[in-house]
């Protein structure tokens, strides 16, 4: 008797962890396909030439602005975000990142970040020669998305 009813606890409780691992698959699952759908607020929308003009158009913006701008802060972190959202989106989707465009524009995102994170760069506008730069880099990138690269 008291076999039986250790049998038919066992088999409740195998029964229980049975469903269990079957909803936290189904939930993995459902995660993985339709993604966690969390807006990170950078305005970017997932389609990779919309996303790169989208964000040079606010690099170009906000490298025109002079350093007493009224709006410079909050296009500067709306920036920021764009930054990391389109590296974190991008850099490692294979049929990206090996387009010329995206190359270039990790260029120049490369050199923005190394120009500002200097001591130097506190509180002083981008030189000019950094700014050329850029601006090259940019139309490079204009270029070679309207050629599809």
């Amino acid at each position: 008797m008291l076999c039986l009813k250790l049998r038919t606890l066992f088999m409740d409780i195998k029964l229980a962890l049975r469903r269990l691992c079957v909803f936290v698959l189904a939930a993995v699952f459902a995660i993985g396909v339709l993604g966690c759908g969390i807006d990170s607020g950078s305005g970017l929308s997932g389609n990779y030439r919309q996303d790169t003009m989208t964000l040079l158009d606010n690099l170009k913006t906000l490298i025109a602005m002079s350093q007493d701008d009224a709006g410079r802060a909050d296009l500067q972190d709306t920036v920021r975000l764009q930054i990391n959202d389109y590296a974190a989106r991008y850099r490692r989707d294979n049929s990206v990142a090996g387009l010329r465009s995206f190359t270039t524009m990790q260029t120049a995102l490369n050199a923005l970040a190394g120009y500002y994170s200097s001591p130097y760069a506190i509180g002083r506008p981008l030189p000019e020669k950094i700014e050329k730069r850029l601006n090259q880099e940019f139309a490079q990138v204009e270029r070679a998305l309207q050629r599809g690269a």
